[in-house]
């Protein structure tokens, strides 16, 4: 039997391709199980649905994310640092950007996978928050993370349809926004 670690990366890279070429409403557990070359019994207990694989997928970029954060960025102003983590976050998605596209485009017919969605990018852009040096504990915290996880649902629309090789027009929203964010909150925190 395969590593669990192996199984996870497998299941991932299929899942990912399948949804790019077919689109994620169309994908199944048994087809992302025999692209990534395992039987069903040794997918299962790794990952239990599609949505567990898109989940663990969330988690591994913010794990990407936060392995290049350097402490020596802590001296930067506040909106700079969230800038630059969210900037990496979506470096570290656009190999996956036409997969994550399809994804998109069906999640209104899978309101499941949606709200599970919904609850992990909540609590991936409190890691990102995490990654900025921003505090995300009692009121003002859970307010950040719920605003910064809001728009983070805009900047990936941006995203998706960025073009240009840098990124500029999804750095320009995060600019824009993140300005507007801190015009809501007297700041985006300390």
């Amino acid at each position: 039997m395969a590593r669990k670690t192996d199984i996870e990366g497998r299941a991932i890279e299929a899942a990912m391709a399948l949804a790019e070429e077919q689109g994620w409403e169309k994908t199944s557990y048994a087809e992302i199980a025999a692209k990534a070359g395992l039987k069903i019994a040794e997918l299962y207990p790794v990952f239990a649905s599609k949505t567990a694989i898109l989940v663990a997928f969330s988690r591994r970029i913010d794990e990407k994310v936060l392995a290049g954060t350097d402490p020596e960025d802590a001296e930067e102003p506040v909106r700079d640092r969230l800038l630059d983590v969210l900037m990496r976050r979506f470096e570290a998605l656009r190999p996956q950007r036409e997969a994550i596209a399809a994804i998109v485009k069906d999640l209104p017919r899978d309101p499941v996978t949606a709200a599970c969605l919904a609850q992990q990018a909540t609590m991936s852009m409190r890691w990102m928050l995490r990654a900025a040096g921003l505090d995300d504990h009692g009121l003002k915290g859970m307010l950040r993370v719920r605003a910064l996880a809001g728009l983070y649902a805009l900047f990936l629309r941006v995203w998706l349809n960025d073009d240009s090789p840098d990124l500029s027009k999804t750095a320009a929203s995060l600019d824009k926004n993140l300005s507007r964010l801190e015009g809501w909150t007297g700041g985006i925190g300390r």
